[in-house]
């Protein structure tokens, strides 16, 4: 987390803002090419190291345009859901960091695809877009099961069920589907959902850019930014004097036992000796 949190000062500025815009609109040239031309899709823009390797460098990129699922209006649905929970996710933690957390899916599965390849022993296909887009999607929904896992989502668009629940259930699909496939299969969904794996399961400070503690710092610059313009500080320590100014990371509390308004930092708020008149 220190890294990531030096890493969106330094770049933070270039972050793509609305990620998920762009990658419904990604779907959406992509479902063209599929009734346009079906077999571009999978024939020259698919993830395939062997002929990456081979000069068709575009690869690289091109394999994202391919859409998850076949068209209909459950896909429909689904990019629907997908594009608000992803602009909830980026309201959350911000875009850089939901930039971060989409790239590094999309690297893992290109570095997953050429660590395979090497594997195999080279000069094999792995046809059928064997590496997708469709377990990053996975992610997406899991990332927000864990940030908000007590929202409801409507099932048949009537029963409500906390969205914990279809984490769950998409957990245990992924976990099934791993131990069907063969491990080519393995690989790719290894691949695809490093970036849960490193946000989440490797991550142990993660409540710091949970939503509670997102919107905590949000207020806390909005006053300080209010109190800056004034002059005026609207929390100061009885014991240290520390202000919140002094820090983004400091609370302030008034003491129940003290008799007058005495005001005392978190350092200070359970071990200071009460003030009686």
């Amino acid at each position: 987390m220190n890294f990531l949190n030096k890493m969106e000062r330094k770049f933070g500025r270039y972050a793509i803002h609305n990620l998920s815009t762009y990658i419904i609109g990604a779907y959406v040239i992509g479902y063209f090419l599929y009734f346009l031309a079906p077999g571009v899709l999978y024939n020259y823009l698919s993830l395939e190291p062997y002929y990456i390797l081979r000069g068709q460098i575009w690869r690289l990129i091109t394999w994202v345009l391919i859409p998850p699922e076949s068209p209909g209006i459950f896909t429909i649905i689904m990019l629907m859901l997908y594009y608000s929970l992803g602009n909830s996710l980026e309201q959350t933690w911000g875009a850089f960091r939901y930039n971060a957390y989409i790239f590094s899916g999309i690297i893992s599965t290109i570095i997953g695809a050429f660590i395979l390849y090497a594997v195999m022993g080279g000069n094999i296909v792995f046809g059928q877009a064997l590496f997708s887009t469709y377990y990053i999607n996975m992610s997406i929904f899991l990332a927000f099961a864990v940030c908000y896992p007590n929202m409801e989502l409507l099932l048949y668009f009537i029963i409500p069920i906390k969205v914990k629940w279809f984490g769950i259930l998409y957990g245990a699909f992924i976990v099934l589907s791993f131990l069907q496939t063969n491990w080519a299969g393995r690989v790719a969904i290894i691949a695809s959902m490093f970036n849960f794996i490193l946000f989440f399961l490797m991550t142990r400070n993660y409540n710091k850019v949970s939503p509670k503690e997102i919107r905590r710092k949000q207020n806390f610059k909005r006053q300080t930014s209010q109190s800056g313009r004034s002059g005026i500080t609207k929390h100061k320590c009885a014991i240290c004097g520390r202000t919140e100014l002094d820090g983004d990371d400091l609370e302030f509390r008034f003491c129940s036992k003290c008799d007058g308004n005495y005001e005392y930092c978190q350092d200070h708020l359970f071990t200071h000796k009460h003030i009686k008149k």
